[in-house]
C-alpha cells in the first residue's frame, strides 16, 4: 500500500473515531472535548495542502512505505 492511501485511511479513521468519542448520541461517547482531535486532523490536512508537508507522511516513510507518485503511461 502506498503512503498516500495509508495517509487517507489513517486521517479518515481518526476523524471517525474522534467523532464517535465526541458526539453525545454515540454509544462510545467520552467527552465533547474529543472533537478537538477532529479539528487537529482537519487543520493538519489544510496546512499540508499549502506546504506539501505532513508529519504523518514523514512517519510512514520511516516505517518503509513508498510513495505512489509514479507517472502512468
Amino acid at each position: 500500500m502506498t503512503i498516500e492511501r495509508t495517509l487517507r485511511i489513517i486521517a479518515g479513521a481518526f476523524v471517525l473515531l474522534s467523532l464517535a468519542l465526541g458526539v453525545e448520541g454515540s454509544p462510545i461517547f467520552l467527552s465533547p472535548h474529543a472533537l478537538w482531535f477532529t479539528a487537529f486532523v482537519g487543520l493538519n490536512l489544510f496546512q499540508s495542502g499549502f506546504t506539501n508537508w505532513c508529519p504523518m507522511i514523514t512517519f510512514l516513510r520511516k516505517l518503509g512505505l513508498k510513495s505512489g507518485d509514479v507517472a502512468h503511461a
